[in-house]
């Protein structure tokens, strides 16, 4: 933080001292910066576009999954590109109900996906539940995949 305090500073006196010799460095080295944070939007923007097109459904299933990872996966990736990484977090809700009652803890649950996934590919896979608020049963919660960040080959 200091040191980029100081480097603005003498960039400033320079800037001012010697401005025929100062002003076409700054130019540069501001276009620079310019072509590097849109090459870092349009990247993050494509990867929101490819999220956008995964189908992610969680359901509360007993009856096919183990008793410890009573929460089904199903996943299909309807994107153009090679999913490499997929991370997201867990909500449940009451129907027609907006709050969220899954607990965030430390201890809770990390979800992440299968890995390489093709386009067109679908992968299924059962998770622990969430930790839930007290008083409230799986069997009567809709449970939806929040906060997703992948990564994708193009």
């Amino acid at each position: 933080m200091l040191f980029g305090i100081v480097l603005v500073i003498t960039w400033l006196i320079l800037l001012i001292r010697y401005p025929t010799k100062a002003l076409p460095v700054s130019m540069a080295a501001l276009v620079g910066l310019g072509l590097v944070a849109s090459w870092v939007l349009w990247q993050e923007s494509q990867d929101e576009r490819y999220l956008a097109h995964l189908e992610l459904r969680l359901s509360y299933d007993p009856q096919r999954c183990p008793a410890d990872r009573p929460l089904a996966i199903d996943l299909k990736n309807g994107s153009d590109a090679a999913l490499l990484e997929l991370r997201w977090e867990v909500a449940a809700y009451r129907p027609g109900n907006a709050t969220n009652l899954a607990q965030r803890l430390y201890e809770s649950p990390r979800y992440s996906g299968p890995g390489e996934l093709l386009p067109g590919a679908n992968w299924n896979d059962c998770m622990p539940l969430p930790d839930l608020r007290s008083g409230y049963r799986p069997a009567t919660l809709e449970f939806r995949a929040e906060r997703l960040q992948g990564k994708f080959i193009r």
